[in-house]
């Protein structure tokens, strides 16, 4: 097991979590925390990830239009999830325990920091 591989997986985690993230800014609350939805952002990455763009689309036009914090949060937000997907091709392959742990901890770590930030203005 390299570490390359853990890391592709952390950062995963941390883009889906910015996903989620984006989505509360949009709705007021964020949904994509069910286990099946981690699940395939991590064993289909490219696929989930082309999806969960789409979604930000959308969800992007509705936080700004909220304006104030929210336009500002999800200016920033859009900022991030462009650096967290990183130039280079992801990877499709089926995760193993420490790949899945690594992913499960960076979206963890990822809305933790999300919280601190912009807690107050969704619900994650």
């Amino acid at each position: 097991m390299g570490q390359a591989e853990n890391k592709r997986a952390r950062e995963y985690g941390e883009l889906h979590a910015a996903f989620r993230m984006m989505e509360a800014l949009a709705k007021g609350t964020g949904t994509l925390a069910e286990p099946a939805k981690r699940k395939r952002t991590i064993d289909k990455p490219r696929q989930e990830v082309s999806a969960l763009l789409r979604d930000t689309s959308e969800y992007i036009l509705l936080a700004r239009e909220k304006g104030g914090d929210h336009a500002k949060a999800a200016e920033q937000l859009y900022a991030e999830i462009a650096k967290l997907i990183a130039p280079e091709p992801m990877y499709a392959k089926n995760p193993n325990p420490e790949e899945k742990a690594a992913f499960e901890q960076g979206y963890q770590d990822q809305l933790t920091d999300y919280r601190g930030r912009w807690g107050g203005l969704a619900s994650l």
